[in-house]
């Protein structure tokens, strides 16, 4: 009769761990490299996206439409900046959190910051879906509101660095090619 050999992997896996540990192996998050190409590869699409989206918006309030078409277009795009800033949030959380002193702070204040700018985005689409279009005037001043709005939110969603300060990553981006 066989026995089963998962107590013998099982115990394999374990001396395995504990030799990882002790020559320095990483049993938490990736290096500080690895998490910074990571970060970076997410944010760079997100950037060009909220560039391009940011300068139709402004092609748009210059632009000589009906408060109609303005206000779809103006949806429209601030909901694109809204899925842009969702899915760079999910890519960064998915790089897991850095190897590096105070790693969990950085992550996570790197996925807030995202959520941040998400909802903001996401809320000047809802004032803008929620303005009438009868009155021009009542209108571009209602978008208006709602882009002040959505440029203070966006400012006071940076991301403050002066408490998250790791030498290794600060090197990590600077070194990275997904970075440059």
């Amino acid at each position: 009769m066989r026995t089963p050999r998962t107590a013998s992997a099982g115990k394999l896996t374990a001396a395995l761990c504990t030799i990882a540990l002790l020559l320095g192996g990483c049993a938490g998050g990736p290096t500080p490299q690895a998490w910074a190409a990571a970060v970076c590869a997410a944010l760079a699409p997100w950037r060009a996206e909220i560039g391009a989206l940011t300068r139709s918006t402004q092609q748009q309030m210059t632009a000589q439409t009906s408060p109609a078409q303005a206000k779809e277009n103006l949806v429209r795009l601030l909901r694109g900046a809204e899925q842009a800033s969702e899915t760079a949030r999910q890519k960064v959380a998915a790089a897991g959190v850095p190897d590096t002193d105070k790693g969990e702070a950085i992550s996570e204040g790197f996925v807030s910051s995202l959520a941040s700018m998400r909802d903001a985005y996401g809320r000047a689409g809802e004032s803008i879906e929620a303005l009438g279009t009868g009155r021009p005037a009542e209108f571009y001043d209602g978008v208006k509101a709602a882009v002040d709005t959505l440029n203070q939110e966006y400012d006071a969603s940076s991301l403050d660095t002066s408490e998250l300060d790791s030498v290794e990553l600060k090197q990590a981006f600077d070194e990275v090619p997904e970075c440059r």
